[in-house]
């Protein structure tokens, strides 16, 4: 207010002024009262057409921008310059705040997961992350304002959001190809809805796995089973002779040693999955890892194969030697069960030039179809699953190797083709590589000596 007082001064001035003016004008003409008024009346006209000057130069700072300063006047229109200029700097502040915290809250949910669609209540798209516009194919930018059901025409989906019963999720089979998407709506404001997609394609998978793998598991323990209760009715009400007694008893241990192979394997897989990795230090000498190897692969065949095993290789691998040893086992079991007698299987170490190394089992056998190769570690997997219920496989060796592997760092691969043998390659990091002397690897490629075995 402390423009008041200053202001009423002037304008009391001002009339005084005028009056003066206006009497000695008066004076002068034999007209001294109207002189007085038409002074005084001058005097107000001049406060009046000051003060429109003032407040036309604000008025057009208001019309512009405002990026410079409001008009400094003094008095009245100072103040009020003064006063409309910084509201609308606070103005200006807010909105820069408010837009900022927009702006991460969108960030925010831009780095989410989840795809997120806002809709009107035309069911036009609001906004898009880029996530939702990877889940439903849209552009962020481009699809703005246009109506969803014209560009997601999921008939689920389009039936989904117009149906208005959003308390269950809709799961989206196919979406992107082979993608599951699982879609929540929620409505919000006036007629707005919110729209949150997900991708569960991993999560619907491993829930397929664990249902196969438990249906899996069922008729693998089953199919014994049901042999040993036949044979257990057949010795209890049927008399036999001790030939067939002791065939019954030889096909009960068969199927006993099946199911015990399976529990074994089974329980091997589930202390690989639930295990920290394996320690860095502990080292284990790849010689008599092969040496044991080769005698059970002799074993196992009973000459009906010729079994090669690289010998003296001086190297020692960082890892735990019962996991190492079960899986190139493994991979030997599987060579002598599946290639035909005379066929040749070979087992050999190679170093690689990064320092690693390549541990390999190949064999002469069939061969497997390409189709196959990236499922066959897979448990329960089988080519031919008759052909490998005969030669006695739970359909989890492969499975076990991958573990195995990878729990070392390294990677298994499967080179093969019908008719051309099969060649299964453990790749090794050089971490876990060293000469016997503590050296590191180099990349030369050993000999394959041969370790027995017969035609």
């Amino acid at each position: 207010m402390n423009w008041l007082v200053p202001r009423l001064l002037i304008a009391a001035l001002a009339v005084a002024l005028g009056t003066f003016v206006g009497s000695w004008a008066g004076n002068w003409s034999s007209l001294p009262m109207l002189g007085e008024l038409l002074g005084a009346a001058s005097g107000v006209g001049a406060l009046v057409l000051a003060d429109a000057l003032r407040g036309h130069r604000l008025i057009q700072w208001l019309r512009g921008s405002q990026q410079g300063g409001a008009p400094r006047d003094s008095g009245l229109w100072g103040e009020l310059g003064y006063r409309i200029e910084r509201a609308i700097r606070e103005r200006d502040k807010a909105l820069a705040r408010e837009q900022g915290q927009l702006q991460q809250f969108l960030s925010a949910i831009e780095a989410s997961p989840n795809g997120v669609l806002m809709l009107d209540e035309h069911d036009q798209i609001v906004w898009c992350n880029r996530v939702a516009g990877d889940h439903f194919s849209l552009d962020p930018i481009r699809d703005l304002r246009q109506r969803i059901t014209n560009l997601v025409r999921y008939p689920a989906f389009v039936s989904y959001l117009q149906a208005g019963q959003y308390a269950e999720p809709l799961l989206l089979a196919n979406a992107r190809g082979r993608a599951t998407l699982s879609v929540i709506v929620r409505a919000y404001g006036e007629g707005m809805r919110l729209v949150l997609s997900l991708d569960v394609t991993e999560r619907e998978r491993a829930e397929s796995m664990r249902r196969d793998f438990v249906a899996n598991v069922s008729h693998e323990i089953r199919t014994p089973l049901t042999v040993l209760t036949g044979f257990i009715e057949t010795m209890s009400s049927l008399p036999l002779t001790e030939a067939e007694r002791k065939r019954v008893l030889t096909l009960m241990d068969q199927q006993t040693q099946r199911m015990l192979s399976l529990v074994s394997d089974l329980l091997t897989l589930a202390t690989l999955e639930g295990s920290p990795r394996p320690a860095p230090d502990r080292w284990v000498a790849l010689d008599a890892l092969l040496l044991r190897v080769g005698s059970d692969g002799q074993a196992l065949s009973a000459g009906r194969h010729r079994i090669r095993v690289q010998q003296d290789t001086q190297v020692e691998l960082a890892g735990i030697e019962a996991e190492l040893l079960s899986a190139v086992a493994n991979l030997v079991t599987n060579a002598v069960r599946y290639t035909p007698d005379g066929g040749e299987i070979e087992v050999g170490w190679r170093a690689l030039g990064d320092g690693g190394g390549e541990l390999s089992v190949s064999d002469t056998g069939p061969g497997i179809a390409r189709e196959h190769l990236p499922r066959l570690t897979e448990r329960f997997y089988r080519v031919d699953g008759s052909r490998s219920r005969e030669t006695g496989g739970t359909g989890l060796g492969l499975s076990i190797v991958k573990h195995v592997v990878q729990r070392h760092g390294g990677e298994l691969q499967i080179q093969s083709e019908p008719g051309k043998g099969s060649k299964f390659r453990l790749l090794l990091p050089a971490v876990r590589v060293r000469s016997r002397n503590g050296e590191a690897e180099v990349g030369v490629e050993a000999a394959m000596p041969e370790s027995g075995g017969g035609d």
